[in-house]
């Protein structure tokens, strides 16, 4: 039953003499179907025998489209609606026509609209002197003026918008078609387009040129990058973005695909430039994962570049070292299943006359999976692997080549004794076989045993004060022995160790498997929180190891060496979600500061700032012959509704020398996107200099999908 039916039917009842004032002709009530209608509305009446005419707050609702009006007519004889404005029409997916006067079909999907405006997903307007709507499909609009700025009676003039003859919506393509096109930018043409073709903001993905971009560097000179977008069905695009520049010319590319079961990504770029004029450049990344029957999830990461210098004279990435990979992988409850092979190359000043030394690949499988036996009590984990990696080079000692093979046991109980004291008792033994090539120093084939124990005692207290505020205070005390019992295996995998509130009272702190700590060991720390009803709440911990034996297992820069290692301390700060500390620091028994990393964040409602610290001194055991001493700082500044400036800096302590510098700044309200940006690296190598990189990019919000900032405000 269209909407004409049930103006009939409202037609009948005036016939039948009701009169109908403050009424509701509303389609009969039954279960959701086309073809229902409701009309509401102040006063509705009948003139002759055609002719039903409702005045006075008028609503009509048809198959989710709400038309809202001051008086509608209804002419039975030609089906026909003649509704007088203010008029508004909403549609389901979000399309909002205004009009001053229309003549309509019963349906409200096609007619003619006068003095019009069409309103696109909140974001774009249209204004037309006349607008027709065809096959419930096409908007017909004639003398247009479309924009997405703010518009009102003090500020009657939007910062942009098309003028255009005649312009075309496709509702089914999601398209906008202008013809006879004119930018304006403050009511001052800036340039003319015969036909222009456009996503309406509804439109996520379309094929297209996006928001070109200027770009100057010191290095390859002022340059404009063009992307354009290929869609390439409903899960898969291209994006294409040359880049001209005064020394280079380069076509950088991005690819996605999804899949049922999974997703590919890549980027990558290929150029011909002024750097190296013999040569063409390029770099590649890569990355995808899928899912596999009985839960095994695949992935991989591809990452190739033609030179070392490539990658920072464009600016694509900061990393000096590329990772390919592929693997597999399976986590259960109670199970865990990984599988890989990865490649590592060097981009790395210092490394590369000795790249053919480091491993380049390795190969690693592991299979773990617990158990809980009633007989034994607690958790009972068991564990295989196997992992090998290899050098190109064929020197002895400087080229070799590991495998190992190995299996582990380890069991855990948790006791809750008297007053709350929580006992942890662990035991366990790995066992590994390793074969060795390309090494005088050692035997081919070797295998060790490694048996562990250790007993670990936590007393949790906790009170709450006056004030509400809850203390948790943990002393924990440690014991632990173990023995690394066969083999004289050189340390591949566990050269850097860390030590920190995560492996105080461990029982191995190597992160590898080629080191096992020997000898018996004590760790005695304390931890207090406490947390506020107002939202604020710190954590501090303090702790330190001791051996009996091992001494010189550890390096002097993981604050681990010698009888007793370094003061561990530790501090965790929230104060109400605006600030947060967090830091770790390493201090000997003079107290002077071994290692240090602390990082810190301020957030207000219009200002944000954070800072990273970090400090290690040498140690050439670990390869850094000079001390580490940086400083990283990152803040922005909301100005205005519109406007935000931010920064970012960091800088080498040590050499007393910035390493990298950037200032954007940013525009963005309704209907207008400006980002401009300055950056600059300082440190330089024979592969690189230092560069200054500056970008310009302008965005018109409002099409295929683009949304600003909805802010501009205006008064009355």
């Amino acid at each position: 039953m269209g909407l004409g039916s049930g103006l009939r039917r409202g037609l009948c009842a005036a016939v039948l003499g009701l009169a109908v004032t403050t009424a509701a002709i509303i389609a009969p009530a039954r279960p959701a179907m086309a073809g229902q209608a409701s009309l509401i509305a102040d006063h509705v009446r009948v003139e002759g025998n055609s002719a039903l005419i409702a005045q006075g707050n008028v609503v009509v609702l048809y198959e989710g489209i709400r038309l809202t009006a001051s008086r509608v007519v209804y002419d039975k004889s030609t089906d026909k609606l003649s509704i007088e404005g203010p008029i508004t029409i909403s549609r389901p997916d979000g399309t909002v026509l205004i009009a001053q006067a229309a003549e309509l079909s019963s349906d409200l999907r096609n007619g003619i609209l006068k003095s019009a405006r069409l309103v696109l997903n909140e974001q774009l307007q249209i204004a037309a002197a006349q607008i027709n709507r065809v096959n419930d499909r096409y908007t017909q609009m004639t003398r247009v003026a479309a924009s997405s700025c703010h518009v009102c009676k003090t500020n009657p003039v939007p910062l942009w918008q098309i003028r255009a003859d005649r312009v075309v919506h496709d509702e089914k393509a999601r398209q906008l078609y202008f013809h006879g096109a004119q930018l304006r930018v403050a009511d001052v043409p800036v340039f003319y387009l015969p036909r222009l073709r456009l996503p309406d903001p509804t439109l996520k993905r379309a094929t297209g040129f996006l928001p070109p971009r200027i770009r100057t560097t010191s290095t390859l000179g002022v340059g404009v990058v063009t992307p354009f977008f290929l869609r390439l069905g409903d899960h898969a695009d291209l994006t294409l973005s040359p880049f001209l520049a005064a020394k280079t010319t380069t076509l950088e590319l991005r690819y996605r695909q999804a899949f049922r079961a999974g997703d590919i990504a890549f980027a990558g770029a290929i150029s011909r430039d002024s750097v190296l004029p013999d040569q063409t450049r390029y770099y590649v990344f890569g990355e995808g994962e899928f899912a596999l029957p009985r839960d095994y999830t695949l992935s991989f990461e591809l990452q190739e570049v033609s030179d070392p210098a490539y990658l920072l004279d464009y600016g694509y990435s900061d990393q000096d070292r590329l990772r390919n990979a592929i693997n597999v992988m399976r986590a259960r409850r109670d199970e865990f299943v990984f599988g890989g092979i990865t490649r590592y190359d060097t981009l790395r000043e210092s490394e590369l006359p000795i790249s053919d030394q480091l491993p380049f690949a390795q190969i690693d499988t592991f299979y773990e999976r617990r158990f809980f036996p009633k007989w034994l009590g607690g958790e009972l984990r068991g564990n295989l692997s196997w992992q090998a990696h290899f050098r190109e080079s064929t020197e002895d000692i400087l080229g070799r080549d590991m495998a190992r093979l190995g299996a582990g046991i380890g069991w855990t109980r948790s006791w809750i004794g008297p007053a709350g004291l929580v006992i942890e008792a662990e035991a366990g033994v790995d066992a590994s076989v390793y074969w060795i090539e390309q090494d005088s120093r050692f035997e081919s084939e070797q295998s060790f045993a490694a048996p562990s124990a250790g007993v670990t005692l936590r007393w949790p207290m906790s009170r709450v004060a006056a004030s509400g505020a809850v203390d948790i205070l943990e002393p924990v005390a440690h014991i632990a022995w173990s023995r690394q019992v066969g083999a004289d295996i050189p340390n591949e995998d566990s050269v850097f160790v860390e030590f920190d509130e995560a492996n105080l009272f461990d029982l191995n702190r190597f992160p590898g498997y080629d080191q096992r700590e020997d000898g018996a060991r004590a760790a005695v720390g304390v931890s207090w929180t406490r947390h506020s009803p107002s939202g604020w709440a710190f954590t501090l911990a303090a702790g330190r190891v001791f051996r009996e034996g091992g001494f010189d297992q550890f390096t002097d820069a993981s604050g681990l060496a010698g009888s007793s290692s370094d003061w561990l301390l530790g501090a965790h700060v929230n104060l109400g979600g605006r600030f947060a500390l967090q830091g770790r620091a390493l201090l000997d028994d003079d107290f002077g500061v071994t290692k240090s990393e602390t990082r810190a964040a301020y957030l207000a409602e219009d200002f944000e700032i954070s800072a990273a610290h970090i400090w290690v001194i040498e140690d050439t055991a670990e390869n850094r012959p000079d001390p580490t001493h940086e400083l990283r700082l990152d803040g922005a500044y909301q100005i205005s509704d519109f406007w935000r400036v931010s920064a970012d800096g960091s800088f080498d302590l040590e050499a007393r020398q910035a390493t990298r510098a950037g200032l954007g700044l940013r525009y963005q309200n309704e209907c207008l996107f400006v980002d401009l940006s300055l950056s600059r690296r300082f440190t330089s190598s024979i592969n690189v200099t230092p560069t200054t990189d500056f970008g310009f990019k302008v965005e018109l919000t409002g099409f295929g999908g683009a949304r600003g900032r909805t802010v501009h405000k205006c008064s009355s």
